[in-house]
């Protein structure tokens, strides 16, 4: 929750001041309802709610790339006690992100009470990031 949180400070300050308030609201909860729409289809079976939280953020992600593609970010390089400052182009960044997102689907693969229990939100996360990246082309493109 703490991590959603973060990154929509982070990236959705900018998306919202591009596309204006009741855009960037629509696009989030579209992207959220979408997202679980698209875990459901591919996971009919599924047993526990879903929410759409990671959706949605993962479409805030997606129309800031494609807003602010050069966009600098500064992180935070963990490794084991030392934190090492970088900054990283903002692509790079969120391909970083969905990285994460894929080993975390990974990880949970056959494992009882693992971190996902269901291994197909990835797919629902990323159709919400490319309908963020579409959805800012669309509205830009005006």
């Amino acid at each position: 929750m703490l991590g959603n949180m973060l990154f929509l400070w982070v990236f959705g300050q900018s998306v919202e001041a591009a596309i204006g308030q009741r855009r960037y609201i629509v696009l989030y909860l579209a992207s959220g309802i979408f997202c679980g729409m698209v875990q459901s289809f591919f996971d009919p079976n599924l047993t526990i709610p879903i929410v759409g939280a990671n959706g949605a953020i993962a479409s805030i992600l997606g129309a800031y790339i494609m807003k602010y593609p050069q966009a600098r970010i500064y992180s935070v390089l963990p490794l084991i006690f030392v934190y090492i400052p970088v900054e990283l182009p903002a692509f790079l960044y969120v391909c970083w992100w969905f990285v994460q997102q894929a080993f975390y689907g990974i990880g949970s693969l056959n494992i009882p009470g693992g971190v996902n229990q269901s291994h197909f939100a990835l797919w629902g996360q990323f159709a919400a990031l490319v309908t963020g990246a579409a959805f800012m082309r669309m509205v830009t493109r005006r």
